[in-house]
Formats: C-alpha cells, sequence, structure tokens
C-alpha cells in the first residue's frame, strides 16, 4: 500500500490557501493548513478536506514572526508522529501572506517590514526549518505574484517581497538537489478574494482596468489558481524544477 503523501500549506484558511487545499486533498494528499486569527473558517477548510476522505489538521501560525516557529514544528511533529509514525511531509506551500496598496513615495518602512517579513524573511525561515522534515524528494512550492513581472500602481513594496521570493525559489532547487526536493513558484494575477482589503474583488475601477488588460478578459477567480498548486504536488510535475509558472489569464503580455 502507497503511503500517504502530507502537504503542509500555510494561510489556507480562505481564499487561494483554501482553494489550494481543497484541490491538493483530490489529489490523495493529506494536510496540515495554517492560519493567522480565523480559527472557525480554518475548521471549516479541515472539515471540507475531511468530507473529501483525507486526513486535515489546523494549526496557528504567523508566518511573520520567526521566533513562532521552532514551537510551531514542534506541534506538527509531534501531531505527524501521533497520526503518521513519522514528522516528515511531503510538500511545503507557502503562501500566507498579506497586501498593502501604497504608493511608493507613501510607504513607510513599517509597510516595507511588514510586507519583507511575511513574503520573504518568514518563507525563508520557515522553509529553512522544514528542511529537516521534508522527505526526499519533496516539493517546495512558493507563491508570488504577477507583479514580480509587470508593474501596477501602489504595490512597490508588495512586489519587491514577491521578487525576492522568485529569486529565493531558484536558490532553494539547486542547493536541496542533493535531496531531490523540486522548488517552484506559482505566480498568481489579480484574484477575486478579500486579500489586501478585497481591492481586486470590489474596486470596479481596478477590476475593469485589469480585465482589460488580460487576454482572457477578466479579473481570476480562487479556482483558476487551486489545481496548478494540486498538480505541482503530482507525479506529472517531478521534472519541473526551479520554475515561475505565472497562472494570470494572460495579463500584460
Amino acid at each position: 500500500m502507497a503511503k500517504t503523501k502530507i502537504a503542509l500549506i500555510t494561510g489556507a484558511s480562505r481564499g487561494l490557501g483554501r482553494e489550494m487545499a481543497l484541490r491538493v486533498a483530490e489529489k490523495g494528499i493529506d494536510l496540515v493548513i495554517t492560519y493567522h486569527s480565523n480559527q472557525k473558517a480554518a475548521e471549516e477548510v479541515v472539515e471540507a478536506i475531511e468530507t473529501s476522505g483525507q486526513k486535515a489538521k489546523a494549526f496557528r501560525l504567523d508566518t511573520s514572526n520567526v521566533d513562532e516557529f521552532d514551537r510551531f514544528y514542534e506541534g506538527l511533529s509531534k501531531y505527524l508522529i501521533e497520526e503518521y509514525g513519522s514528522a516528515h511531509f511531503d510538500f511545503l506551500v507557502n503562501n500566507a501572506g498579506t497586501g498593502i496598496y501604497k504608493p511608493f513615495l507613501d510607504t513607510t518602512e513599517a509597510d516595507f517590514d511588514e510586507m519583507l517579513d511575511i513574503h520573504l524573511k518568514g518563507v525563508y525561515f520557515l522553509t529553512q526549518k522544514a528542511v529537516p522534515f521534508l522527505n526526499d524528494g519533496a516539493r517546495i512550492i512558493n507563491i508570488s505574484s504577477g507583479l514580480a513581472r509587470f508593474s501596477f500602481p501602489n504595490s512597490s513594496a508588495y512586489a519587491s517581497a514577491k521578487g525576492g521570493v522568485e529569486v529565493f525559489t531558484r536558490y532553494l532547487a539547486k542547493e536541496l538537489s542533493h535531496k531531490k526536493i523540486r522548488a517552484n513558484v506559482v505566480a498568481p494575477g489579480a484574484v477575486g478574494t478579500d486579500f489586501g482589503g478585497g481591492e481586486n474583488k470590489t474596486n470596479q475601477q481596478k477590476i475593469k482596468a485589469v480585465s482589460s488588460l488580460t487576454a482572457l478578459g477578466r479579473v481570476g477567480e480562487p479556482e483558476d489558481l487551486g489545481g496548478v498548486v494540486a498538480f505541482l504536488c503530482t507525479d506529472d510535475a517531478r521534472w519541473i524544477n526551479g520554475q515561475r509558472i505565472e497562472v494570470s489569464g494572460g495579463i500584460i503580455l
């Protein structure tokens, strides 16, 4: 009987992370998800995954706070050993994040630090601390943004952090090759979720502008993204490594 594979997805209580978790579960993979504050929403995701036939567990984690990571992995290891007999897992999806929409000239040091802490520093060290627990042949999937390729006003701090994640991912693919770990980036375009105050879902002027710049003529939905992450967790994606996959409907081509 094949060993059950396990994925850890950060920030999976809502939006893109929720959709990723549900789609990964469809591949017969068990889930560990994290949430920042909305425990009820996270528990609803766990319930939905378990209804589909896979196991799931939710842990609270502030991915911008490196000081929490040892405690988190201690709790995760205990759970995995009790449930599966091993502290190891197979997929790490660094999805958790938030956004700010401010012009470059108005962005404060605190704003900048917030973006780097959650989108780059947190990803860097959460991944570093994950490596001892990752099985050989594991996959790391980092979530970036189309904004790391093209420029859209008021996103300089966020996009700069995401650009760093993309460089970091290539280094992961190189430096973790001795464990046959693959590392890739999924870069969404504008998606209609609650992220960053829900601007891509409620700001009609921005929605119209994004749609006009997108070959497929609309803003993305979570359902457009989750299956791509799920695919990267399958054996069909075993030869994809160190790559950036933009999932944007063809924006600013």
